[in-house]
């Protein structure tokens, strides 16, 4: 039995997105840019950190009655933080992300690794869970953002790729792309793809049929 890694089996093992599918939203919402997602990406990593190590450090110190008000009050002023060191620094970007990241205090994978790890592990293992979680969860966020901003705009951060057709090129863009909906599609091929390699992470059904009983042959 090999020993879990917190650092690399977030990556494609156990990544949050993939197998546990949480954090859908974000990556429904803002992978049309690969700018924002990208900022997205280190927002939610820099949050998760932050809570973990935090958690970690009050572990010892917390009732079992109000460890997740804790939690999510951490968890809150992490994001205000971070909300507002975009706001200061990063002007425009935080104003095409709105209020996403604002939102990443609902987000499941931060107030899940800080229950299943940050209250249970020491703060080196618990940052490289962090860690670990982010880059996962980053790994699918940018991935759909290259294709949609590629495949819908010709563009990736704003730069031209495919010569439009509107400039004398021959590449068309395709709208459809750049609608929240095909982002579902995408990650659900991609978690396909991603089972399809890694057949342990498929669920296994909820119940079995019964096999129906052999009629004898008269």
């Amino acid at each position: 039995m090999t020993e879990k890694h917190p650092l690399i089996d977030p990556l494609v093992k156990e990544n949050p997105l993939s197998v546990s599918v949480l954090g859908v939203c974000a990556a429904l919402a803002i992978t049309n840019s690969l700018t924002s997602s990208l900022i997205m990406s280190a927002a939610l990593t820099a949050v998760l950190v932050l809570s973990n190590a935090t958690i970690s450090l009050l572990r010892n110190l917390l009732p079992s009655s109000v460890r997740l008000i804790v939690q999510i009050t951490v968890i809150a002023s992490a994001v205000t933080v971070i909300d507002q060191f975009l706001k200061a620094y990063l002007p425009d970007a935080a104003a095409k992300l709105t209020v996403y990241v604002a939102l990443i205090i609902t987000n499941c994978i931060v107030l899940g690794r800080t229950e299943a790890c940050a209250m249970k592990e020491g703060v080196g293992v618990s940052v490289l869970d962090a860690l670990g979680n982010g880059f996962g969860y980053s790994i699918i966020l940018i991935s759909v953002a290259i294709f949609r901003e590629l495949v819908g705009k010709g563009t990736l951060m704003g730069y031209t790729m495919l010569p439009l057709a509107q400039d004398g090129g021959w590449y068309n863009e395709n709208a459809l792309v750049g609608l929240a909906p095909s982002a579902f599609f995408i990650i659900g091929v991609m978690i396909w793809a991603i089972r399809a390699w890694k057949p342990e992470q498929r669920e296994k059904p909820d119940f079995e049929p019964m096999p129906l009983p052999k009629r004898e042959k008269r």
